[in-house]
């Protein structure tokens, strides 16, 4: 069995984790840190988890674990990892945006199995990708792996509310947010640098622009992308380039009918709808921030990090209805 450690374990994300793992075949929570919450069951700040677990919160980790996922937020993970706190024997996944550019402290893998799969396989240490980042990347993945990226990318894509984490804002309170839409960081989006390094990873004279416009939505989960450039290939020979980049990962489908958010919502899933009008092809993305954009490929690469097929405890059926 594999020792579980979670740093964070309060948020959103650490409870989409535990939700994964309460239930994964060969996965054990063994520590779940939480100062805020710490001698409270986790049942207290999760409580979709009554009747499901009965551990309670550590005020510091336990060092007898496998593995530790970091899900204190955004500028706190390298202070961590850095503290002398996670075992030397621990794999490390990190949720945070701290690990995601190369030449990164600590060689962190950046942890997208669709173009690191090999990589992550051999690691001990994985920066797991941004969700906007995820989706707009496998949108665009396979144009940069066939050399065609030769354009600049515009992009639009909303998300659902839980994107911001679980400590109310201005902007994420339910009064503000329901029944509403707004913009913002528009073509400055901190997810921007992860992307542009992953294309240029896979297509080495990528150097247009990807004008960026991420938007707020009124649900709580999920994400739409759409991207969109001029190419002269046909739909017919972008769809096989698609299908032919994705036909041995098994959470991203290319669909023939126009793709939805509802599809998506409580799976690991990505689907793609690929179009072509007016000599622009538009790539339609969608995925479950929460599960595919974060908790979900953080268990699918601990899947491959000891070496189990990386579907394992993610077939999960939608909550969408």
């Amino acid at each position: 069995m594999i020792k579980i450690g979670i740093i964070g374990g309060a948020g959103y994300t650490a409870g989409e984790l535990l939700r994964l793992l309460v239930n994964h075949p060969r996965a054990v929570i063994a520590s779940v840190v939480s100062r805020s919450h710490a001698g409270e069951f986790l049942y207290k700040a999760h409580p979709d988890l009554t009747g499901e677990i009965k551990l309670k919160f550590d005020q510091e980790l336990n060092p007898d674990i496998d593995i530790v996922f970091l899900c204190s937020g955004h500028g706190k993970s390298k202070g961590i990892v850095e503290s002398g706190l996670i075992p030397e024997s621990a794999k490390v996944i990190d949720l945070s945006s701290d690990f995601r550019l190369k030449n990164n402290p600590h060689n962190f893998i950046y942890g997208l199995p669709e173009l690191n799969r090999k990589e992550i396989k051999n690691a001990r240490h994985i920066a797991n990708p941004g969700c906007f980042a995820t989706c707009i990347q496998l949108s665009l993945l396979p144009l940069a792996h066939s050399g065609i990226l030769n354009q600049d990318v515009h992009v639009t894509a909303i998300t659902g509310s839980t994107g911001a984490g679980q400590n109310p804002t201005s902007t994420t309170h339910f009064s503000w947010r329901s029944n509403n839409a707004s913009i913002y960081k528009a073509f400055t989006h901190q997810h921007l640098g992860e992307v542009t390094q992953s294309l240029n990873q896979l297509q080495s004279n990528f150097s247009k622009d990807i004008h960026f416009i991420p938007m707020r939505g009124a649900f709580t989960r999920g994400i739409l992308a759409a991207s969109y450039l001029p190419i002269e290939h046909s739909l017919e020979e972008i769809q096989e380039l698609y299908e032919k980049y994705y036909e041995d990962h098994p959470f991203v489908h290319i669909s023939e009918q126009p793709v939805d958010v509802k599809q998506v919502v409580g799976t690991n899933k990505a689907l793609l709808h690929l179009q072509k009008e007016n000599g622009h092809i538009l790539v339609t993305g969608v995925m479950d921030n929460l599960m595919k954009g974060a908790s979900g490929q953080a268990v699918q690469n601990m899947n491959l990090l000891f070496g189990l097929d990386e579907t394992v405890g993610l077939k999960l059926k939608s909550t969408a209805f």
